[in-house]
């Protein structure tokens, strides 16, 4: 892409179609619109309108800088600064997990198991999606959100003021901060990556996303086995723990729920891939 030329919209598009898919980049011709909806601050049915329209210098910069960040595997949603969830937009930064759809499941799962929740807790907020969304769909419930990292917390206090709601942000691992409370309603998006499994992954995950939320220990379920037991502590009695698991792992992750004892028979629920993806079970009334 050199400075002298002349670059229209719709040559600057088929160019760095190109040239992303040559560098691994799935979707290049998608990526590569939304880079330039950014540079040009158009949206896409803007840039359809104006595929004859030439670049200026300022937005030829600005969309060149974004592409060779892309071109190196840099996730989008970096570049971009923002990554919608469940209807909503929301700040990410290298310090938080990117919000996944896959993870609307939990979510969903979450509100129609316990609708009449009073309080609810996210283990793990990262960016904080999973805890502003209940917030937003359940706002009689008292939202608390916990980490362990106090960069991903910084995240999350901005994706709550910006889109406004309330929540109780703590700076801790699992229930450190929570000594003595209980919840109606507790959900957590562990780390769940076996260790040995993080250098095959995609280069936006491998390379960018924090390690301490996509490693999980040796088979993956390190978090699963503190979290399971001592969220008991936590539950009020009839209240519900929801945990979002990786692939193949429900199986081992219903059984740790089962070892714990004091919860009643575990469900699942499958994502849009149909995976199981979440793992779930209600506190006893007596347990």
């Amino acid at each position: 892409m050199t400075q002298n030329e002349i670059w229209t919209t719709l040559k600057v598009l088929t160019w760095t179609k190109e040239f992303l898919a040559a560098k691994g980049v799935e979707n290049a011709r998608l990526e590569a619109e939304w880079l330039l909806c950014a540079a040009t601050g158009l949206d896409r049915v803007g840039l359809y309108l104006q595929f004859e329209k030439p670049l200026d210098n300022v937005e030829l910069a600005a969309y060149r800088a974004m592409v060779t960040r892309r071109a190196r595997r840099e996730p989008l949603q970096h570049i971009l600064g923002s990554q919608e969830f469940y209807g909503l937009d929301f700040d990410v930064t290298p310090d938080v997990l990117i919000p996944r759809r896959d993870t609307e499941v939990l979510v969903s799962e979450a509100i129609a198991r316990k609708p009449d929740a009073c309080s609810l807790l996210d283990v793990g907020t990262g960016s904080g999606c999973i805890a502003v969304v209940l917030a937003r769909q359940l706002p009689a419930a008292a939202v608390t959100a916990t980490d362990i990292s106090e960069a991903a917390l910084a995240v999350a206090r901005r994706n709550a003021e910006r889109l406004a709601v309330g929540i109780e942000f703590l700076s801790g691992s699992l229930f450190v901060p929570l000594t003595g409370r209980r919840f109606d309603l507790i959900v957590s998006n562990p780390p769940y990556i076996p260790t040995s499994d993080i250098a095959a992954l995609e280069p936006e995950v491998r390379d960018f996303d924090p390690h301490v939320a996509l490693d999980g220990g040796i088979d993956g379920l390190n978090f699963y086995r503190s979290l399971i037991p001592m969220a008991l502590e936590y539950l009020n009695p009839g209240g519900y723990l929801l945990v979002e698991v990786g692939i193949g792992q429900a199986i081992d992750v219903s059984r740790l729920f089962l070892e714990a004892g004091g919860y009643a028979q575990t469900f699942s629920a499958l994502d849009p891939g149909g995976i199981e993806r979440v793992v779930a079970a209600q506190r006893k009334e007596n347990g």
